[in-house]
């Protein structure tokens, strides 16, 4: 099991061989056209020309993509068009739009609802997965729930237990910062959301691809649950930041603390890649783990 950080363009890098085909996972969360002030790349391009582009990667990655292999596109809501139209075009079997709701809303608009949520097209090369874990949480109980899940639910296309990380409060300590306090990225995936991903659509040895690696989310989970790994990053300043995050794991980063999440979900501990363990300064010690009523 490896991880490796490329810096450079990912269509550059996606062309010129320097990744290791087949990929088996692809989490593809690309800047998404806003006009954000980014180092080294322009965030207002032409929509035709973006969209073009976002195209290409996606049939880029599509034939280093193993078959039966996976790719989860995030997006802002409104491009969920343009979203299905470049996986379909390029090749991908659209398998559910996964609606990732958010803690919290976009400014209120005059004119239409807030906004409280992005998408995630989650496709694959092929008609079906290679692999497709069905995952079992224990989400908090709804309010107008009388009793527990006596085994929990299956995970369903509603991500609504996994919060964003923002400029405010929702965003914890999770969220890496630069020494002014402002978030160091504009956009960081919060592990939670890896985790799950990884844990559906991978088994232990994968390959797994992030051509916008950002602050390096996905190598830094593929990498706790003992998944081979690459990450893309034009800026390295994001570079430097990935190979300190993967360095020493943070504990906010510990992929463990979410164990216990899934902990119904059958053959977990495989799946995991080994039994989980939890870093402690320096040393790594077995992590306690709460099984329910009547388990070994």
């Amino acid at each position: 099991m490896t991880v490796e950080i490329l810096h450079g363009d990912c269509t550059t890098i996606l062309t010129d061989g320097q990744i290791s085909a087949p990929i088996q996972l692809t989490f593809l969360d690309p800047p998404f056209n806003q006009a954000k002030a980014y180092a080294y790349h322009e965030d207002d391009m032409p929509n035709e020309e973006y969209w073009a582009w976002m195209q290409h990667i996606c049939g880029l990655i599509f034939n280093l993509t193993s078959d039966g292999g996976t790719i989860y596109f995030m997006q802002r809501e409104k491009n969920t068009e343009f979203v299905l139209r470049c996986l379909r075009e390029s090749g991908w079997a659209l398998q559910n739009l996964i609606i990732w709701k958010k803690l919290t809303s976009a400014v209120p608009s005059t004119v239409r609802y807030g906004k409280q949520y992005q998408v995630i097209a989650y496709a694959t090369k092929g008609a079906r997965p290679r692999t497709f874990h069905r995952l079992r949480i224990t989400p908090p109980l709804p309010a107008n729930y009388k009793y527990e899940r006596k085994s929990g639910m299956f995970v369903t296309d509603i991500w609504d237990d996994i919060r964003e990380l923002t400029a405010g409060y929702f965003a914890g300590d999770e969220a890496i910062r630069a020494e002014n306090g402002e978030r160091f990225h504009k956009q960081q995936a919060p592990i939670a959301l890896l985790l799950r991903i990884l844990l559906t659509s991978t088994q232990v040895g994968d390959l797994v691809l992030d051509p916008f690696a950002g602050t390096g989310t996905t190598l830094c989970v593929a990498q706790q649950l003992g998944r081979s790994g690459v990450g893309v990053d034009i800026d390295p300043a994001n570079i430097a930041c990935i190979e300190e995050r993967l360095r020493f794991t943070r504990k906010v980063d510990r992929v463990t603390d979410y164990y216990n999440d899934y902990l119904y979900t059958e053959n977990l501990a495989e799946i995991w890649g080994k039994p989980p363990t939890q870093q402690k300064d320096d040393n790594v010690f077995d992590l306690p783990l709460f099984r329910p009523s009547g388990e070994a």
